[in-house]
């Protein structure tokens, strides 16, 4: 395989605003009697709920499989199937492979570029963290939503328990990191534009996760987020080089959100700060 060159990394930032109850499944690790039947994800250090980048890329992926119609021929664990390209032929046609990464099996093995897009967890903000810990809340900074599972037949009631964070609550910095490769040997100013064409599908995949949920019981009224105040910077390869270089901000509109970041025109702002050659 030709080498590879990084030309730089785009960094989006912003704020993940629950607009609903937001549940992301964790674990007790015990069972505890009369304890939540689906309790949260918590930072084992300070009990705090948070939004793994795992959960967020891993959604965001799975609605643009959908999106795209590609076949879900790879298990994931007991429940989940993705779509993962199998030859080089449908890895250079499928930008969902090429955005989130393949395995490396063999007939791929050489024929692949690294994983492009890199997301980060995303924390309370300190606002949404002052103010849930005034609230009145069922737990700490958490609500209980009991839900009631009906008999059809007997109309016997069984209760379950769910832990949210309200709706309302902020996460953030939310950052994703997306990577811009070129091989040697190829057209160099073709393939960047190809490249920058990829970014595109992680921000289509993030509109799509807005009209969607992110967590579980999303059918069931949780899970509504958007993405708010969104910025983008471009840190190209030559601000690794030199110290006294500082990344470039794209010129985004104030408190801009997913549809106007792809409206922006930032593809034109990054590819004129990557050097020809």
């Amino acid at each position: 395989m030709p080498s590879i060159q990084l030309h730089g990394r785009i960094f989006l930032k912003g704020t993940i605003n629950a607009l609903t109850g937001l549940h992301i499944g964790g674990t007790t690790g015990e069972l505890d009697i009369g304890g939540i039947d689906n309790p949260i994800i918590r930072n084992a250090f300070n009990r705090q709920p948070y939004i793994p980048g795992s959960s967020l890329r891993g959604k965001i992926r799975g609605l643009l499989d959908r999106h795209f119609g590609k076949d879900l021929n790879k298990p994931v664990g007991r429940d989940v199937r993705v779509h993962e390209s199998k030859t080089p032929a449908e890895y250079y046609i499928c930008p969902i492979s090429q955005v989130f990464g393949v395995a490396p099996i063999q007939q791929l093995r050489g024929k692949t570029m690294p994983t492009r897009v890199i997301v980060r967890d995303t924390f309370l903000t300190d606002e949404s963290l002052a103010v849930l810990d005034k609230a009145d809340t069922d737990t700490d900074l958490t609500e209980i939503k009991t839900e009631v599972a009906i008999d059809r037949i007997t109309s016997a009631a069984t209760p379950r328990q769910q832990e949210r964070v309200p709706a309302g609550a902020k996460f953030g910095p939310l950052q994703i990191v997306h990577s811009l490769y070129t091989q040697h040997g190829t057209d160099h100013d073709n393939q960047l534009q190809d490249e920058l064409k990829l970014f595109d599908t992680v921000l289509k995949g993030m509109e799509l996760l807005e009209d969607d949920y992110l967590g579980g019981s999303g059918s069931r009224g949780s899970g509504q987020i958007a993405f708010e105040n969104l910025t983008m910077t471009f840190k190209s390869r030559e601000c690794y080089e030199k110290v006294d270089m500082d990344p470039i901000t794209i010129n985004l509109p104030e408190n801009a959100d997913i549809k106007a970041v792809r409206q922006s025109g930032y593809v034109e702002q990054i590819r004129n700060a990557i050097p020809a050659e």
